[in-house]
């Protein structure tokens, strides 16, 4: 479409201010319009950059996101160039970002990006762990039982994953990882990424839980490996016999079907339907 504005997502530092590229700085200072998911933030990062933006700052976070990315869609569709910047990294991974840029593609308008810091690829590559294939899972359930649910679902995932999660709910979380995932299920803990205190914990889940149960500050991202291959195809029938077994032996039905689902990398659901039909068919 002719005489749009064009709609940038740019790449904030995620720590250190030096990581800032060159064509952010271009973007601060010409921009006609800045959508900004903390203000006071974006004011505060220009004047370490030593850029003075000439366009209109407004706020776009998740609580008005709907409603802002409308305004901003009306604003390119009247030719203004809009540019998007998160607190950090890149706008549209677990920031705002997503609805904005689907109604542009929809409405034909020009779509780009400054690349930039990762939290997200940052913390895979320090890590340790495989990062051939991987995925990331964002922010997992607060509550308890969403959070289980979540990571049950992911148990059979073979990719490595990748997590952010805050301090006050990361002990709870990677508890709850170690029971999804058995507690060797080998982790890295990325805290403060790039800045001064960074720090990278890396070791079993289950270690890891007990070394955050001391208390872990600043900003987290959680890198966990993905489930082992498994020697040959497992027939899910035979591991419901395998429950079946245990529970004869006295072990209660649930705890049987979690424990073999994590240890042979299969879905607890997906073990659980196979014991049901099995017990149907007997």
């Amino acid at each position: 479409m002719e005489n749009t504005g064009t709609l940038t997502l740019a790449a904030a530092p995620i720590g250190r201010v030096e990581d800032a590229s060159q064509r952010l700085r271009t973007a601060l200072a010409e921009a006609d319009i800045i959508a900004a998911e903390d203000t006071r933030r974006l004011r505060r990062l220009a004047a370490d950059l030593d850029v003075s933006p000439t366009g209109r700052i407004v706020s776009y976070y998740d609580v008005n996101e709907r409603a802002r990315a409308a305004e901003l869609l009306d604003d390119l569709l009247a030719g203004h160039d809009v540019l998007v910047v998160t607190d950090a990294g890149l706008p549209g991974v677990s920031d705002p970002g997503y609805r904005l840029v689907t109604a542009a593609v929809e409405a034909e308008v020009p779509v780009t990006v400054l690349p930039g810091p990762s939290a997200v690829t940052t913390a895979l590559v320090i890590s340790g762990l495989p990062s051939d294939r991987f995925c990331f899972e964002g922010f997992l359930p607060r509550k308890a039982g969403e959070r289980a649910g979540r990571l049950q679902a992911l148990a059979g995932e073979p990719r490595t994953m990748v997590f952010f999660e805050s301090p006050h709910r990361i002990t709870a979380t990677l508890e709850a990882m170690a029971a999804a995932f058995g507690p060797d299920r080998r982790g890295a803990v990325c805290r403060e990424l790039t800045k001064t205190y960074e720090e990278v914990r890396r070791g079993p889940l289950g270690e890891l839980a007990e070394w955050a149960a001391d208390g872990v500050r600043g900003e987290i991202t959680l890198v966990v490996a993905g489930a082992p291959e498994r020697a040959g195809q497992v027939d899910v029938a035979d591991l419901a016999a395998e429950v079946e077994r245990r529970v004869d032996e006295g072990v209660p039905r649930k705890q049987a079907i979690g424990d073999v689902a994590r240890e042979h990398g299969v879905p607890k659901r997906e073990l659980y339907d196979a014991v049901v039909a099995r017990k149907a068919d007997h």
